[in-house]
């Protein structure tokens, strides 16, 4: 099935860009979506963007994970009134490690479409 039609089919498309049927017909098209690596275990609500680039593999297409190895460095208050505790460079690295384990399970990291894990603290140092 189409990726497109896929999503709309669960229910999972809402709007879309004009034109991006036609780029994605090109096939091997490439996405990405960023996980925050603050806690060793990906939460049920990361689950919806696994999927999406799960599906996004499966029509041909190279997922992207990016992961927030930087930005997860930073304090974010997040709506609340103090920042949160900011991670130790082991800890942001172990988080990594175990949030790429449990993708593993979902997302192919080899082959001709495989996923590439890329850490947005590479570009930092």
């Amino acid at each position: 099935m189409d990726f497109l039609k896929e999503l709309e089919w669960r229910g999972m498309l809402h709007q879309k860009t004009p034109g991006i049927e036609e780029e994605l017909s090109r096939g091997n098209a490439v996405g990405y979506i960023g996980f925050d690596p603050t806690a060793p275990s990906l939460t049920i609500g990361n689950y919806v963007q696994i999927m999406l680039l799960t599906l996004f593999q499966r029509a041909g297409h190279q997922p992207i994970v990016l992961m927030g190895g930087a930005t997860g460095r930073i304090g974010d208050p997040s709506g609340r009134d103090a920042e949160r505790k900011l991670k130790t460079y082991e800890e942001l690295d172990s988080n990594l490690t175990f949030q790429k384990k449990q993708m593993e399970k979902f997302l192919n990291f080899e082959g001709e479409q495989a996923a590439r894990l890329v850490n947005n603290y590479d570009f930092y140092k």
